[in-house]
This record gives C-alpha cells, structure tokens and sequence, in this order.
C-alpha cells in the first residue's frame, strides 16, 4: 500500500542512517497517516490523511450519528 496523503501527496522521503561509528546506511522517513472518515463533496469517504492535515483542519470530519432511543 502507497504511503501517501489523499488530502495533501505528502509522501515517504529518503535519508541516512548514521550509526555512532558514523557508518552511513540508506533509511526512509515515512509520513505519519492515519484512517479517518471525512465528508467530501457530500459524501463519506475513508481516508489515509496525515497527522499535519488533521491538525490544520484539511479535513472535515462527519457529524456524530444520533442514538436512536427514548429519552429519559
């Protein structure tokens, strides 16, 4: 499965490993994406969202469903 953002493309990027011998190895820095349900044009819609696009707000969450039941 792609590492990607559906709201914004942020995507896995590259760099290095250094240990304390300063030995140098190729690792990768994946974004933090989290499963969120999100109202798009009208319709619910299961999302893999960064943490950054949560936060700003990119996403607008659907309202909470309504119990059904008598009220006491």
């Amino acid at each position: 499965m792609a590492q990607r953002c559906d709201i914004c493309g942020k995507g896995p990027q590259s760099g290095h490993r250094i240990s304390h011998a300063h030995n140098v190895t190729h690792r990768r820095f994946n974004p933090n994406l989290r499963r969120v349900r999100s109202v798009q044009k009208g319709v619910q819609r299961r999302l893999r969202v960064c943490t950054r696009c949560l936060r700003s707000g990119k996403v607008s969450k659907p309202a909470p469903a309504r119990k059904s039941g008598s009220a006491a």
